[in-house]
């Protein structure tokens, strides 16, 4: 990860120091307090067999940021020496890794979570965890036991999927890891930026905590798991009323604006005054290739990469 924040520097033509603090802000916006929030959303569904219209897994993310980001989204090739190749979706500036797919099928969808805690020592963004996790590890199970041993600072929720068809949400917080699997007979997971877990929670905002006059004047007197929890129950109703899923059908699902058809901080697909969904990706473990687009979800025209 030095190596490439020193090659990201070099190649952009600016200072290390800038780059150390563009890499540093990723943990800080996990946190919410007196003078920072975590500018995003996200929502990410996974489904497997009889539940994927294909038969293969599939893990549908949409990237809920700043606008002023969008700019800045790459997928670029990781081509590590002795290590396995991966596409990663990212921003320029990092040297970790949003979202990804490696040459062996893992595939890894990073959501922001509301957490408290902080490592006692020196630790990584988590989307460095991620890039590395997609060099080292081929299953869900290697990379939900590899991933919370490094020393990682912030909140996440990562939606993890393999070519075997094992699909995973994996909780986390600087200090605990809790991973989440489909219940019995059950081929569907998803996600927003809520975690599930008890032992989670004791880390987590508590549940009725609003912003203060401090945090962006659109986010100011909302609750902020707000967005979270209704965009949670949406996509429980969405699921219920479609039982097997495609890559179209779920592309319908990432795109509802709710019940009225009007899209706000609180649909699947996010419009607010603050954040919007910035981002639709589409992954496929067996066959290695991601659909991507830089729009909102339901003006997405998706492009396919593979390895």
């Amino acid at each position: 990860m030095s190596q490439r924040l020193s090659g990201i520097a070099e190649g952009a033509g600016v200072s290390l120091k800038a780059i150390y603090l563009l890499n540093a802000l990723e943990p800080f916006l996990s946190l919410v307090g007196d003078c920072t929030t975590c500018p995003g959303a996200c929502s990410t569904v996974a489904v497997r067999g009889r539940r994927s219209a294909t038969g293969e897994p599939i893990i549908a993310h949409n990237f809920d940021y700043l606008p002023l980001a969008q700019p800045y989204y790459v997928v670029r090739e990781s081509r590590p020496q002795q290590k396995q190749r991966a596409l990663e979706f990212t921003l320029a500036p990092l040297a970790g890794s949003i979202d990804g797919i490696n040459e062996e099928g893992l595939c890894i969808a990073y959501n922001y979570a509301y957490t408290t805690d902080i490592p006692s020592g020196t630790a990584a963004p988590i989307s460095m965890a991620i890039s590395e996790a997609l060099e080292r590890c081929s299953t869900v199970t290697e990379a939900a036991n590899w991933i919370p041993l490094r020393p990682h600072w912030g909140g996440g929720l990562l939606m993890l999927a393999d070519a075997t068809g094992d699909i995973a949400s994996l909780e986390l917080s600087s200090t605990r890891s809790h991973l989440r699997r489909p219940a019995p007979g059950e081929d569907a997971l998803f996600h927003t930026n809520a975690l599930s877990d008890a032992h989670m929670q004791e880390v987590q905002v508590p549940w009725e905590a609003t912003y203060s006059d401090r945090a962006p004047i659109p986010l100011r007197g909302h609750r902020v798991h707000q967005s979270s929890e209704l965009r949670g129950r949406r996509f429980e109703q969405l699921l219920a009323e479609t039982e097997i899923l495609g890559p179209d059908e779920l592309a319908a699902i990432m795109a509802d604006h709710g019940p009225s058809g009007k899209p706000d901080d609180c649909t699947p697909c996010v419009h607010s005054s603050y954040w919007y969904t910035t981002a639709c990706l589409q992954f496929f473990p067996r066959s290695r290739r991601i659909r991507v687009a830089y729009e909102t979800a339901c003006q997405a025209r998706y492009k396919e990469v593979g390895l």
